[in-house]
């Protein structure tokens, strides 16, 4: 199944994924070899944890790759009023306001209020407009949102 994606997203995949494959591939084959210039690689810590890192940064560049290949990126349409991957939208909860951005989930970042689309706030909020008061189902019960805004 296709996950979303925001244009930011995308471009943010794209430079690691170009990261990982130039600079960080090369730092770690120089650590590679500078590990097996010390002779003994059965008992050498140093060539054990490149081996290590370079194992794990070809598995998260298999994974990018896969995103890259599996994900379709949506354009916002600014004009539509509602809620859709992109929208930063703004609510009123429980007497604050707080604004989320909606992305997909490959982009979803608590810490930073990004949500997915997949969430269920994020599912909550989806195709609704400034004003419209939203119920949402979580694992801590039912918390009502009024949307005060969506850019």
């Amino acid at each position: 199944m296709a996950k979303f994606i925001t244009e930011e997203g995308l471009k943010k995949i794209k430079e690691e994924l170009e990261s990982r494959k130039v600079a960080i591939r090369q730092s770690i084959a120089n650590a590679i070899k500078e590990a097996k210039e010390q002779g003994d690689l059965s008992e050498n810590a140093e060539y054990s944890e490149a081996k290590r890192q370079q194992a794990e940064n070809e598995a998260r560049i298999a994974e990018l790759e896969f995103m890259l290949k599996e994900s379709t990126v949506v354009k916002h349409n600014g004009n539509s009023g509602a809620v859709q991957i992109g929208s930063i939208v703004k609510v009123k909860f429980d007497g604050s306001e707080m604004e989320f951005t909606i992305v997909g989930s490959n982009e979803a970042n608590p810490a930073e209020f990004k949500i997915s689309n997949e969430s269920p706030m994020g599912k909550a909020f989806m195709n609704h407009a400034k004003e419209d008061k939203v119920d949402v189902e979580t694992p801590a019960g039912r918390m009502n949102y009024e949307i005060l805004d969506v850019k």
